[in-house]
């Protein structure tokens, strides 16, 4: 019996000089497809998935995820590239072309009966060469220095990944969104970066909204559709009736007493609309200023009625992380009771109004005063 048994028959089984051989052919494949995406005048990829949809790209990025690669050194290049990306967010390509060509050349001269083991003590020590190198070259930014090399730097970028006319558009757009959201020396929290997309007009529309566009509206017919010097109250309160979390009954002997349960249970929800229609009043009232309610839970229909006849645009289940975003862009808390409502907590925004797109609703809330949370506007007449 032989000393190894194969586990698996029809495995293909590739030893020393021809399992470098098939390494080395598929770094050479994965090359080859990524090799006409390079630098601006790099050719478009269209991927097609398998329900149709439809991706028109040529970032490495994109396509090593779509892709699917079978031979395990090829995949190993595609990780290698991708972790490339998380860190600093280009240069998948360039690593994809890097990595064939070394082994392209590491070809050469195993080929000649170099022994594999040297061939990567050359490449280590290259490497430590490298960082020597791009260490001795590298100059210290000064501050009126940094949007000109922001600037650059993202024209690069977005250079090999979309058409250049586009890119020179989204350039500025992303410089003036990241230097938006910059507090000092703290890490950048790009999350403060909001992405919409509306399917509208050309992608050349795009624009930088320096403040929030929330993917909902009014949900009251007669609320305000658009409203100038705007106090924003933000907060996570429910003002709708809910069940208790217990389960209980009432029990009546007569109709009065039935009106009398219904009448308390909307005055517990009255109280708080109220108490956020009495700050509206002392904080309005005499001036040309207006008032925007934002909250996270729910208000029902009766809630909605009176903060209409009020003239305050009222919005609903808005996303957890755009109350964060709010708070931001145009400063105030984010209030979790009615009880300790107060001037301090508001924040401001110079216009805040509704936009209509066939079935959807959308609610710009632009010129706040410091923003430190931005939304890009993507547009485009297509989802791809």
């Amino acid at each position: 019996m032989a000393a190894i048994s194969m586990l698996n028959p029809k495995a293909e089984v590739a030893r020393a000089a021809q399992a470098l051989s098939v390494n080395i052919s598929g770094a050479k494949g994965i090359q080859e497809v990524l090799k006409t995406n390079l630098g601006p005048k790099g050719t478009m990829k269209m991927l097609v998935s398998g329900a149709g949809d439809i991706k028109i790209t040529k970032d490495g990025n994109v396509l090593l995820h779509e892709m699917q690669i079978q031979h395990p050194t090829a995949s190993l290049i595609a990780r290698a590239s991708t972790a490339q990306d998380d860190m600093t967010g280009d240069g998948t390509t360039s690593t994809v072309l890097l990595i064939g060509e070394f082994l392209k050349q590491a070809e050469l001269y195993i080929q000649e009966g170099l022994h594999p083991r040297i061939v990567c003590e050359g490449f280590d020590k290259s490497k430590e060469k490298c960082l020597q190198i791009l260490e001795d070259m590298k100059i210290n930014l000064t501050e009126g220095e940094m949007k000109d090399i922001l600037t650059s730097v993202s024209r690069t970028s977005l250079g090999t990944k979309v058409h250049p006319g586009l890119a020179e558009e989204l350039t500025s757009i992303v410089v003036d969104a990241v230097l938006a959201i910059k507090k000092g020396e703290a890490p950048l929290d790009l999350h403060m970066v909001e992405l919409m997309e509306m399917q509208h007009r050309s992608e050349h529309d795009t624009q930088l909204v320096r403040g929030l566009v929330l993917d909902h509206g009014g949900r009251h017919p007669d609320m305000p559709k658009r409203l100038e010097n705007c106090y924003i109250l933000t907060m996570n309160v429910s003002l709708e009736y809910e069940k208790t979390e217990v389960n209980s009954g009432f029990f009546y002997k007569s109709a009065e007493d039935r009106e009398k349960l219904v009448v308390a249970e909307r005055k517990f929800i009255e109280d708080r609309v109220q108490k956020i229609i009495e700050l509206k009043k002392k904080v309005c009232d005499g001036n040309d200023k207006s008032f925007v309610v934002i909250n996270q839970k729910g208000i029902d229909p009766f809630s909605l009625d009176a903060f209409a006849k009020e003239g305050i645009l009222g919005l609903r289940r808005a996303k957890r992380r755009n109350m964060e975003r709010l708070s931001l862009a145009c400063g105030g808390v984010a209030m979790n009771s009615v009880d300790d409502l107060d001037e301090s907590c508001l924040g401001y925004a110079g216009v805040v109004y509704e936009h209509v797109l066939g079935e959807n609703k959308f609610t710009f809330v632009e010129e706040c005063k410091n923003p430190q949370s931005v939304t890009i506007l993507m547009k485009g007449p297509n989802k791809h």
